[in-house]
């Protein structure tokens, strides 16, 4: 088996574990033992770094999956868009809108500023992000095991 293939098949599911390490153990475990300031400095610094090595793992399998559909495209003649490569897009995508576009606007409205939205319905759409794409992984992963 190819290096590129045993990336293809590990990296999902590590990604997934990795996130949910954060959503059902660090962060729980994290609210429960601190007080409400002390836990968003804890959040926050999960969430900074999650979300580098999301970008790093999705941007990973991407390029596994550009390389992988472009060969079969040239073996074969099918499309070289696959649903993999949809599912990595799509964790990308939450990635950085969820907390590279989010966050700034959560900032912004836990420190009082004017947004069009509260720090509440911002926090909500992040995790709304953060859930999406924990089910794109989720799904790159069993896909992966097929």
């Amino acid at each position: 088996m190819k290096f590129s293939e045993r990336l293809r098949r590990l990296l999902p599911g590590l990604w997934f574990g990795l996130l949910l390490a954060i959503a059902a153990i660090a962060t729980p475990a994290a609210s429960g033992a601190l007080d409400k300031a002390a836990f968003g400095a804890v959040a926050r610094a999960i969430f900074a770094r999650e979300a580098p090595a999301s970008l790093v793992l999705g941007i990973v399998l991407l390029v596994i999956e550009r390389r992988d559909a472009l060969a079969r495209h040239l073996e074969t003649g099918v499309s070289q868009f696959s649903s993999e490569m949809t599912l990595a897009i799509v964790a990308l995508f939450c990635t950085v809108a969820g907390y590279y576009g989010l966050l700034p606007l959560m900032e912004q409205a836990r420190a009082g500023g004017a947004t069009s939205l509260s720090f509440l319905q911002l926090h909500a759409i992040s995790l709304a992000f953060f859930g999406v794409k924990g089910l794109a992984v989720l799904a790159l992963a069993w896909k992966a095991a097929r």
